[in-house]
């Protein structure tokens, strides 16, 4: 039997989730708009194919015909697809909304034409207001889809491979792709520009200049939260051995450190499995071992 306090309780929280749930959506939204003006009213018009699902579908607009917008979520459909299949419907949820509403806006903005038919002022200010944009929908919890998705599943099966070096392979390839296109080179090197740009700019959004980031999480679903960190995110943990000085229960404390581009994932994936979660987050400029640098050869 659910006493009255408890009930008030759960009700309390479930409307602090709903209200933190709309707020995030809103971010979402605002995103979306920003990131539609940089591709509407800056990069596509200007032949600027940065990589991703956008620069696919930027390309896929000369060749076809169709609108950038319905091809972004055209081509986001299937990768959603088998994304919800591995990852489950809770981490596509926000992705296709965010897809869905980038796609519209991007169609909605594409009739106002180019703001600016100066490539290199094009590339610089589109790659900005994505890096913005991009920065918002990951502290609200969700992605944009398309490589991002693509670039996990290859992980899957190829986890030899470095994140990095994925999305460098990728975005090069749709790159050099837009100078066959378009028939021009120098459009192809303005949009390895926005690459590079947007790269720096959604680290320095996202994470100041930190190199990474260092989490202590105390728990009451200690290793179901890491289980998703070993599944979701290909990175382990260490137990630390705790003791609570108020209520003396044993404690296994998560201790793991995350290049910056996971951090808001891993503080995603906390926030499902334990909202109570104690969480101390810190910055660690430099991390030595597997996966990282090696001490050895590159210590200065």
């Amino acid at each position: 039997m659910i006493s009255k306090e408890q009930k008030n309780e759960i009700q309390y929280e479930e409307k602090k989730t709903l209200r933190r749930r709309v707020m995030d959506y809103g971010i979402i939204t605002a995103a979306a708009a920003i990131y539609a003006v940089a591709v509407s009213l800056f990069l596509d018009p200007n032949s600027l194919a940065p990589g991703g699902v956008t620069g696919i579908a930027i390309i896929l607009n000369r060749l076809a015909g169709m609108e950038t917008g319905t091809w972004m979520f055209v081509i986001n459909i299937p990768i959603l697809v088998i994304g919800m299949w591995k990852f489950g419907w809770k981490f596509i949820l926000s992705t296709l909304y965010c897809t869905a509403v980038t796609s519209f806006f991007t169609n909605l903005l594409t009739p106002v034409g180019a703001v600016t038919a100066d490539p290199l002022l094009a590339a610089l200010v589109g790659a900005t207001l994505m890096a913005v944009a991009l920065g918002l929908v990951f502290k609200a919890g969700a992605t944009t889809g398309g490589t991002d998705i693509i670039i996990k599943l290859l992980r899957l099966k190829f986890p030899h491979l470095k994140t990095g070096f994925l999305f460098l392979l990728t975005d090069a390839v749709i790159v050099t792709a837009s100078a066959f296109v378009f028939q021009n080179l120098d459009t192809a090197l303005y949009a390895g520009i926005v690459v590079f740009i947007n790269s720096v700019l959604l680290d320095l959004v996202l994470y100041g200049r930190d190199g990474a980031k260092m989490f202590f999480i105390i728990s009451d679903s200690p290793e179901t939260i890491v289980s998703r960190l070993l599944e979701e995110l290909d990175i382990s943990a260490t137990y630390i051995s705790g003791k609570g000085a108020y209520s003396g229960l044993d404690k296994k404390v998560i201790l793991c450190v995350v290049k910056k581009p996971l951090s808001p994932k891993l503080e995603e994936i906390v926030r499902q499995e334990d909202p109570t979660a104690f969480t101390i987050i810190t910055s660690a400029s430099e991390i030595y071992g597997e996966g990282y640098k090696n001490i050895f050869s590159q210590k200065l």
